[in-house]
């Protein structure tokens, strides 16, 4: 029997096949050429003729191949292994073994060993299940909670198999959503998307339960009631609604009821007073972060529990809001609802400096929302004088960083410092007051602020020193600097008084007393004249 072996198919065959016991495999692999003369060797041999002339007898015939020498059971017969390469006792001597055995004799086999192997055999990991985190409508509630909360629907719904109708819906919002009385307009609307004036329990039921509002947090559930569909934040619009449906139900503000128009102007306030402290990218698009990061859930709580609203001071406060109209309307003079340059300068007395008023109207701090060129509307002037009055809050110090920045290159440089300190300088002189060099208002300003880096300025610095405020007083409110370097006692002493007052709430305050005592004294005046009146006509 003839056999041809193709040199690609010796150099690719793994010399542990061959079985030779007396030579080592890696000898083997190291001389392919060697390998190729051993396996003719092997071929030539009269055992390997009749074997293999055995097994393709076999195969022909359909048998299953049975060969011998590549079992790997230890209990395989010695005899039907295959020939050996060497004659008996002409094999050269192994290396003597470590105790752990061989590599060749270590090596992972297809079946478990019985010499016992170190490598254990791994089992199929187990597939540990991941519970779902993420619910596009939101985390469906617990099975608990759900139950509750159907329990009370239906006690609410109970005898109104058509639905409720709006005016119902009050203790459907508190009772219910836990959301403030004052939201009830919007929710129902919210529900009612055909516009039918009627509630049912399913409607209810598929909004509120199975539409996941339950498990939300109250934040992110006014902020879905409010939210157009086709938006991703809130507007001014947004808000209209709710203003309107706590100045018709909050007890603290039924005295507006015979005033529309200032209704009107009180839910203007309160929502601007909202977006310049809520909306801190000033876009007029409030955000779910932005909600989530103020305090306006609380207040909105708090104006709902409380029945005297001026306690309210965060936003819904009246006398905020008469304070700052009466503001607006003194300065506005032709009461055409927009203030020019030489209105506002002469707020608070003529404090403020021409410099700093041309840079308010330059507007590179905030664009106006008016329409009218060189012209604040009311919305400006409430950015404005709550700026200008709480100088410690963020958008304040934003506010003013960016009047002094005249470069925009956000630092404040000396030279920056001195230019609207001039003015001031200029004015004391004016007054006859003792001048500060401005070489010594640095200094204070340094030591106040104490910069990163004494060169300049950042907002940074600003926004870590409590003293920020009062550098603004020095370079550009004349009234305020005077104040800050008498150190008023009587100031001093409110501040420890009530601690967590602003300075705008105290600043309010202070004004609604002043404008309140102003008006009586004009109704009493009034009054007498009516008086006098009388008694002139009564002999006649």
């Amino acid at each position: 029997m003839s056999m041809e072996i193709v040199a690609g198919d010796v150099a690719a065959f793994d010399a542990e096949l061959l079985q030779l016991n007396e030579v080592s495999p890696l000898a083997l692999k190291a001389n392919p050429s060697f390998v190729e003369s051993l396996f003719e060797q092997w071929l030539s041999l009269p055992e390997t003729n009749r074997l293999v002339t055995q097994l393709l007898n076999e195969a022909k015939a359909g048998a299953p191949l049975n060969v011998h020498g590549s079992s790997s059971s230890p209990h395989s017969s010695s005899n039907n292994a295959l020939p050996s390469m060497f004659p008996a006792g002409s094999a050269p001597p192994l290396s003597p073994r470590s105790s752990t055995g061989s590599p060749r004799v270590m090596k992972q086999r297809v079946g478990p060993s019985h010499l016992g192997s170190p490598l254990k055999v791994v089992s199929e990991p187990v597939k540990e299940l991941i519970p779902q985190f993420y619910f596009l409508n939101g985390r469906p509630p617990p099975s608990e909670i759900k139950e509750q909360c159907l329990l009370r629907i239906d006690q609410f719904f109970y005898g109104h198999a058509d639905g409720l109708q709006m005016n119902d819906f009050k203790s459907v919002a508190k009772d219910i959503c836990k959301l403030p009385s004052f939201f009830s307009t919007s929710l129902f609307r919210k529900i009612d998307i055909n516009s039918t004036g009627f509630v049912t329990r399913d409607l209810f039921v598929d909004y509120w339960v199975n539409g996941s509002m339950l498990t939300m947090d109250v934040a992110t559930q006014i902020y879905s009631i409010l939210k157009q569909p086709d938006l991703k934040y809130l507007t001014q619009d947004d808000f209209k609604p709710v203003l309107r449906e706590l100045l018709a139900t909050h007890p603290g503000l039924e005295f507006l009821q015979s005033t529309p128009e200032f209704q009107e102007r009180y839910a203007e306030t309160v929502i601007y007073r909202i977006f310049y402290y809520i909306n801190r990218s000033g876009n007029g698009h409030l955000t779910l972060r932005e909600l989530k990061g103020g305090n306006l859930i609380d207040a909105m709580q708090h104006a709902d529990e409380e029945e005297d609203i001026n306690k309210v001071l965060r936003y819904f406060s009246y006398e905020h809001f008469y304070v700052i109209y009466c503001k607006f309307w003194e300065l506005d003079t032709d009461h055409d609802f927009l203030i020019d340059k030489e209105n506002l300068i002469r707020y608070g007395n003529h404090a403020l400096t021409y410099r700093i008023v041309d840079r308010i109207f330059s507007q590179v701090a905030r664009k106006f929302t008016s329409k009218v060129e060189g012209k604040m509307g009311y919305q400006d002037f409430v950015y404005f004088i709550l700026s200008e009055e709480d100088k410690s809050s963020e958008p304040s110090l934003e506010f003013w960083f960016k009047c002094i920045d005249l470069d925009g290159n956000g630092i404040l440089t000396r030279n920056e410092l001195q230019f609207f300190y001039e003015e001031q300088l200029h004015r004391m002189e004016c007054m006859a007051q003792e001048p500060v060099l401005f070489e010594d208002i640095l200094c204070q300003i340094i030591d106040m602020i104490y910069p990163e880096n004494e060169s300049y300025i950042t907002l940074r610095d600003l926004k870590g020193c409590k003293l920020s405020g009062s550098v603004f007083n020095i370079l550009f409110n004349l009234n305020k600097f005077m104040a800050f370097e008498t150190r008023d006692p009587f100031l001093i002493r409110q501040e420890r008084e009530n601690p967590t007052l602003t300075e705008w709430d105290r600043f309010a305050h202070r004004e609604y007393i002043r404008l309140s005592m102003e008006e009586d004294v004009e109704d009493a005046s009034n009054g007498s004249a009516e008086v006098w009146d009388e008694s002139l006509e009564a002999p006649f």
